[in-house]
């Protein structure tokens, strides 16, 4: 090797050098940094030239190594919104596009992945961390069902409660005496309620009490939903002669005629019910409507005195309909939940992980946001735990993988290259001026 190739490789060692000190000082200066990926310098020989004319010339190169999947510790965090991920995956998250003449918030198109999971919620609602990356998740139908098709940045401001879905009704009521009961419709016989589908639409149910043609103790009732031309359901109901219902008979086939009802309940005691089939929510909501206790004073009843009228029913549902948002939660299966005054909590987001086939190919950018590579191939998103994506552990952070013991003795090291690299430049420009001082 010449005196010149000498000193191109000492110059080309310091710059590898000086190339890792750069990746150890950014380790070194994020030991703190939740959710950092500590980087690697890699050497190697770089051969410019090789020919029998001209000699051999040789070059050393630096370059950064990423272990973008390697896991940091995990420990506990005050901030209940702050989630880790113990084993494969990246959290989605968008970063602000600067667009200043929007008035809302407006994001880049771009995707982001990062493992900095230190949640908060900004004052504009959105969920961020601590490098002001706001995190993506899956929204929620208004039927309560997740929305896998698109991630969205998650704003949980302001977040109303959803009615929830009505499974039972409870209907107490005193019937006409069997005089009055053909005189015409009284309060009694006729009354409606509001209902709610599962996506808190609310629709209305409307009861129709028929006396039985012929019986002075036998009434029909009948439900109708949102109107329908045709009842939903029907049941056949007998009375004692105390005015307290003794049996109860569901319609089988609506519509039908003669009525064909199924088996009675008929042990006293035994709670008076039918179900009414409403077509909501898919086909699949049924009510269960509560008539009252066989043989009970409580419930619905027939007024013993053959002309009363009656008085209206009272009507209670199942539903919670209003609630106060209380804040948030974060669960260990992604699920982002609103919380009421109500003691109930309803689902507004999913958390999925991106996942790739070479994680440490992905491309850095400022706040441990890295974007896909071609070598690092296309996110694949998962649900927490599946398919090969970590677990979530809530109020955690995942600690920096730096270590400062291995640094520090890593940057003595580089310390020591370069000033034996240094030493060699100073060698080979104490040789060339000898030359040029034998020449003179």
């Amino acid at each position: 090797m010449s005196v010149f190739g000498a000193l191109n490789t000492a110059v080309s060692g310091l710059s590898a050098q000086s190339h890792a000190f750069t990746d150890i000082s950014n380790n070194i200066a994020n030991s703190q940094t939740v959710g950092y990926k500590a980087t690697e310098t890699s050497f190697s020989d770089y051969v410019l030239t090789s020919a029998a004319t001209q000699g051999t010339s040789e070059t050393v190169r630096a370059a950064t190594t990423y272990q973008n999947q390697s896991q940091g510790t995990i420990t506990a965090s005050s901030n209940n919104l702050a989630l880790a991920i113990s084993g494969n995956g990246f959290f989605n998250v968008a970063e602000e596009s600067g667009d200043s003449s929007s008035s809302s918030t407006a994001f880049q198109t771009t995707n982001y992945y990062t493992r900095n999971g230190d949640f908060t919620q900004n004052n504009q609602g959105y969920l961020v961390n601590s490098s002001n990356e706001y995190l993506k998740a899956y929204t929620v139908n208004p039927d309560g069902s997740v929305n896998t098709t698109s991630l969205n940045p998650i704003n949980v401001s302001n977040v109303t409660f959803r009615p929830t879905q009505t499974g039972t009704i409870t209907y107490g009521a005193s019937l006409p005496g069997s005089a009055a009961a053909g005189s015409g419709t009284s309060a009694a016989t006729t009354q409606s309620q509001t209902i709610y589908d599962s996506s808190g639409t609310a629709h209305t149910v409307a009861f129709n009490w028929t006396p039985v043609s012929g019986s002075t103790n036998s009434w029909t009732v009948s439900s109708t939903v949102d109107g329908a031309s045709a009842p939903s359901a029907s049941a056949l109901v007998t009375f004692g002669s105390d005015g307290t219902m003794q049996s109860v008979a569901q319609q089988t086939n609506m519509g039908s005629t003669p009525p064909a009802y199924g088996p009675a309940t008929t042990i006293a005691g035994s709670t008076a019910s039918f179900t009414v089939p409403t077509g909501l929510s898919g086909g699949t909501q049924t009510l269960t409507v509560k008539l009252g206790s066989l043989g009970s004073s409580s419930g619905t009843v027939m007024s013993t005195n053959p002309a009363s009228t009656g008085s209206a029913a009272t009507i209670q549902s199942d539903s919670v309909t209003s609630g106060s948002y209380t804040g948030i939660t974060m669960t260990s299966d992604g699920n982002i939940l609103a919380t009421f005054d109500n003691d109930h909590s309803q689902l507004i987001g999913k958390i999925p992980l991106a996942t790739f086939a070479n994680a440490n190919a992905l491309t850095a950018h400022d706040g441990q946001a890295y974007t896909s590579s071609s070598g690092s191939g296309t996110a694949m998103q998962s649900l927490a735990s599946q398919n090969g994506a970590g677990a979530l552990e809530t109020s955690s952070v995942e600690n920096s993988t730096t270590s400062l013991d291995t640094d520090l003795t890593l940057l003595i090291t580089a310390q020591q290259a370069y000033g034996a690299n240094a030493k060699v430049v100073t060698t080979a420009n104490d040789m060339l001026q000898t030359v040029l001082a034998m020449k003179q």
